[in-house]
């Protein structure tokens, strides 16, 4: 038996030129099939067929454009490479199983024996340990800088220098760096300037406007939003992003199709979402500062940030993670972990729902007690990624942590 459709209806391509980045959340990137399904399909397959051996030859000799495996060409995937790039701005993105795969991706594709990279302290603590650790058995050496003191950079670049690495805002101490300023040292010393932008996101800021050659997002974090799948994300030109996906093709680190569909329906509430973020951690971070147990607040948002200015040129919003120090140490960080009833204990962020997290022994807690000290992680400081919940409701729940230690210095 042969089944076919009964009519065929011709709809015209979408024009996406000049539209908002709202606008590209929701309608970028979707390649509707002939079922002419208004929702986003999903490929959950391997392979593909050919209509006969020639065709099978031209596609794998790449003398015909299509799909051979999903390894490296999926339709699904495809479909979250292209919003997420139309997003960012980039020519081109490429999807990887995780965000360190995509910052593995990226070194393996882009660098060689031999080369340096520069890098801020303030990275993801595992960042730290690939860079660290394991490029540095592939022969490309690490020089470790602070984010902001843009001295530090130009006194660690060597005539080998290949790669600047930046988070911005940095995990967990929400420094901001000066990404023009680093883009142009990077270009002057013929150096690729890379900027990690999980935090913001491109509703928050377009790294590649300021300078930047290649933006990396741990997909996991706010593009899903709601802590479902794992996943990475490489945004550039299309000159590196073919370097990148030929990397992912020959070593397989990619996205599979689930998880790229979740991503891809993910994006679609991005815009909203950070609205939200921002609005509460704002609002939370204000609070915070006032509570007598809080030695510090972290968060750009502040007027009392160091780089509340360059924050505020640079980007659209000021972010969903903030962190503060308590009065005390391990002791009493982590008794105000436990005593939060609702405010999930887990390392992720980028969540709807606020989690909380003691970097020193979680995030970073591979990192050596010489690293942590460069890096600023204290054993008093606590990283809150702020969700969606009524902000009242998790002033409540903080308070409980307050409240508690409030109770134990009395005894």
């Amino acid at each position: 038996m042969t089944f076919h459709r009964e009519e065929t209806v011709q709809i015209p391509e979408s024009d996406l030129e000049g539209m908002s980045l709202d606008t590209l959340a929701v309608r970028a990137g979707q390649l509707r099939t002939a079922q002419l399904e208004h929702s986003d399909a999903i490929f959950p397959t391997s392979s593909f067929v050919y209509g006969s051996a020639a065709q099978a030859a031209a596609r794998f000799g790449g003398d015909e454009p299509g799909n051979i495996y999903s390894r490296f060409t999926n339709p699904t995937v495809q479909a979250f490479e292209g919003r997420i790039a139309a997003m960012e701005g980039g020519d081109r993105a490429v999807a990887t199983s995780s965000g360190m795969a995509a910052i593995l991706s990226t070194c393996m594709a882009l660098l060689k024996s031999g080369d340096h990279v520069i890098c801020s302290r303030g990275v993801f603590g595992t960042t730290n340990v690939l860079f660290q650790k394991y490029m540095a058995k592939f022969g490309v050496e690490t020089t470790f800088v602070s984010l902001t003191d843009t001295q530090d950079w130009d006194s660690a670049v060597r005539s080998n220098t290949r790669m600047l690495f930046v988070e911005t805002p940095s995990n967990p101490l929400c420094e901001v760096a000066d990404m023009a300023a680093l883009a142009k040292l990077a270009h002057d010393n013929n150096a690729l300037f890379v900027v990690d932008n999980c935090f913001l996101t491109p509703v928050l800021q377009r790294p590649l406007e300021h300078g930047a050659d290649i933006v990396i997002h741990s997909a996991t974090k706010y593009l899903d939003g709601q802590g479902r799948c794992v996943g990475g994300v490489v945004v550039g030109p299309a000159k590196l992003m073919d370097e990148v996906y030929g990397f992912l093709r020959s070593a397989g680190p990619t996205m599979s199709p689930f998880n790229a569909w979740v991503f891809h329906k993910g994006l679609e509430t991005l815009p909203i979402r950070m609205r939200a973020h921002c609005d509460n951690a704002l609002e939370l971070a204000k609070w915070l500062e006032q509570q007598p147990e809080v030695e510090h607040v972290y968060y750009a948002g502040l007027e009392s940030h160091p780089q509340h200015a360059l924050a505020k040129k640079q980007q659209k919003g000021f972010g969903g993670v903030l962190s503060f120090c308590l009065k005390g140490g391990r002791e009493e960080a982590w008794t105000f972990i436990d005593a939060t009833r609702m405010i999930s204990i887990t390392a992720n962020l980028g969540d709807v729902k606020t989690t909380i997290t003691h970097p020193a022994t979680t995030t970073h807690g591979r990192l050596s007690p010489e690293d942590k000290a460069r890096a600023g992680i204290t054993e008093n400081l606590l990283r809150v990624s702020v969700g969606i919940e009524a902000v009242e409701d998790l002033k409540t729940d903080l308070y409980r942590g307050f409240q508690t230690l409030q109770n134990a210095s009395n005894t």
